[in-house]
């Protein structure tokens, strides 16, 4: 499936979704709310079967969520992206769908405090006790030793 074909796809599953065609890779913005449904629907219908990346940035008014997506089998790439809220950031975990995303969900709750909705073991990964709730990679994580403002 070439990106043309997965921008129609997407489009008539997610009306209100934003693209961004300027990359080599396909990239598509929804809403919360739309988030897991066409999860679900890019791993059983397109053959996603493989989340090579889970990352969250912070832009300070708010924080995005960004999945990069492929099909071993069709060869197709997707990033998916998803705005959250900075004050209470809350999306429904993947790692039912894909395994990996068990350890880079537990590795974005620590660091950005995003809590994955109905993930089997969200705990801290890296961090020793102590650090819950801290999120360091947060912009408005406030470091006395290294005193780094951004």
């Amino acid at each position: 499936m070439n990106n043309e074909a997965l921008h129609a796809y997407l489009t008539e599953q997610v009306p209100d979704a934003t693209f961004d065609t300027s990359g080599e890779w396909l990239n598509v913005q929804v809403s919360v709310a739309a988030f897991r449904p066409l999860t679900e629907k890019l791993k059983k219908e397109l053959q996603f079967n493989f989340l090579f990346c889970l990352t969250c940035v912070d832009w300070k008014t708010h924080l995005t969520m960004v999945y990069h997506l492929r099909s071993t089998q069709e060869g197709h790439h997707l990033v998916v992206k998803v705005n959250l809220d900075t004050q209470q950031p809350q999306i429904h975990t993947v790692c039912d769908l894909w395994r990996t995303a068990e350890f880079h969900e537990r590795e974005v709750y620590e660091l950005f405090g995003v809590d994955f909705l109905h993930h089997p073991d969200l705990r801290l990964l890296i961090l020793p006790d102590g650090w819950e709730g801290k999120n360091p990679l947060r912009k408005d994580f406030d470091d006395p030793v290294n005193m780094i403002k951004l």
